[in-house]
């Protein structure tokens, strides 16, 4: 069933104008690590080298297609639809390829399941959520054969040796090994195909008696299809079901608090069970916090070592001004691209006051230069020049760091840039008010309440 849904899905896909390649596979291998059922595909698509908006089209288009918002459609199929680089980021941070999971703890695995079906329609309710997923969904189907050991006891069938004609019917035996050049291959014994996916033939599977007669499995067994679980879910020695949900056209962490508030309103859990929240929102706000702390006694540092350089506490705190400045373009920056803060936002903004910074520095350092070694009087004039004399060094830096990360910038939005496209948007939008109003108000500021006293030999 798998493999028939698996052909529609590749040829709707493939139909899509861009798409180069789409390709499925199904469960597991034998020695694989991931403890997939047969219920669970993933399909690789191969869109080649696409523009930027194209890369968006075909994905817009690809989730248009699976929802059935273009025709057709997949009833009783869920989907989870994600970039390369989107998917091991998520998987890294919170084991699955989502960036919002919840993981419900309990010992009742019937009540966990009815809790976490309840959690999901609920998850489903909040505007943004999308590829609401079970991890561990119950109900697997499964074919289950209990033996009647006092019928098989009497035509001399061993349970075991009803479980090795099953065994080799539906998974195969070794039973010699062919040299095929310098390669050795097995001999697997195994039911025909056409005879092995129907599951009523298994009613008919022959076993041999003491005697040599073949009698029906059906005759010394109860045979009958129940759903089952492919796989429970422990952490911690805990028993757990994982609800997993996507979120589109919104701030990850203003998700999550709607999906808290939603779930804490509709479901009423189980005595004894308890939910988890982690993922991408997470992480995100304790890299945030890690970031925040480290950036401020980083500041803390260069502080000192700048006062220790300028001598003037004055000419100091005049330079930390220009980092409002490229603040003003930065926040700009974030409200034209939809407002929202990612850690690539946060890291952009660390790096843009540390070239902001340093045009700063490059402005008031030069304006000492020209008091104390070229003898002019700190005034208009002098302000006016050393503005000028720094302006292509100033100009130079900020334009070459925007060009290099405007093509980042301008495909913010692009499968895969999911990280450097938001910190390159800060920085770009950062830089050019930065550098307007570092060449322009800084120095006004500067002639206004700075001060540059003309320092003698001794005193350098």
């Amino acid at each position: 069933e798998t493999l028939r849904i698996g052909n529609r899905v590749t040829t709707a896909i493939g139909a899509i104008k861009g798409v180069k390649s789409v390709a499925q596979w199904v469960g597991r291998a034998t020695n694989g690590a991931d403890t997939f059922g047969t219920h669970y595909s993933e399909f690789e698509v191969e869109i080649g080298a696409l523009r930027g908006r194209e890369q968006v089209r075909v994905l817009q288009e690809i989730r248009e297609t699976l929802a059935g918002a273009r025709g057709g459609g997949f009833p009783g199929v869920t989907f989870a639809v994600n970039t390369f680089l989107t998917e091991r980021i998520e998987e890294t941070i919170a084991g699955f390829a989502a960036p919002l999971v919840i993981n419900l703890y309990g010992s009742n695995l019937d009540l966990l399941d009815r809790d976490a079906q309840a959690v999901a329609a609920a998850v489903a309710k909040v505007p943004g959520a999308r590829d609401v997923q079970l991890q561990s969904p119950p109900g697997t189907p499964q074919i289950v054969v209990r033996l009647r050991q006092e019928q098989a006891a009497a035509l001399g069938i061993a349970p075991r040796e009803a479980l090795d004609a099953i065994s080799t019917a539906y998974e195969g035996t070794s039973v010699a090994q062919v040299y095929q050049s310098s390669r050795l291959v097995n001999l697997v014994v195994v039911l025909a195909p056409e005879v092995r996916n129907r599951v009523a033939s298994i009613s008919r599977l022959q076993l041999r008696a003491s005697d040599g007669r073949l009698v029906r499995l059906a005759d010394v067994a109860d045979i009958e299809l129940s759903g089952g679980r492919y796989k429970i879910l422990h952490s911690g020695g805990r028993r757990i079901q994982t609800v997993t949900a996507g979120v589109g056209g919104r701030d990850i962490e203003a998700f999550e608090r709607d999906v808290r508030a939603r779930v804490a309103k509709d479901v009423k859990l189980a005595s004894g069970n308890y939910a988890v929240f982690s993922g991408t929102a997470r992480a995100q706000k304790q890299a945030r916090e890690d970031l925040i702390v480290h950036s401020v006694v980083a500041g803390i540092g260069i502080f000192l070592l700048l006062y220790i350089a300028f001598n003037n506490l004055r000419n100091l705190v005049l330079t930390f001004v220009n980092l409002p400045f490229a603040l003003i373009g930065g926040v700009l920056a974030v409200l034209v691209t939809g407002g929202w803060l990612s850690l690539g936002s946060l890291v952009g903004f660390v790096t843009l006051f540390g070239i902001t910074l340093r045009n700063s520095i490059m402005l008031v350092s030069h304006y000492q230069h020209l008091v104390d070694v070229e003898g002019m009087p700190w005034d208009g004039e002098t302000a006016l020049r050393g503005a000028a004399e720094r302006l292509p060094s100033i100009l130079m830096t900020a334009l070459v760091t925007a060009l290099g990360l405007l093509p980042l910038a301008l495909g913010s939005g692009e499968p895969g840039r999911e990280i450097e496209g938001p910190m390159a948007t800060i920085i770009v939008g950062g830089l050019v008010t930065s550098t307007v109003l570092n060449l322009l108000i800084l120095p006004t500021i500067l002639l206004h309440f700075g001060s540059f006293p003309r320092r003698t030999a001794e005193s350098l």
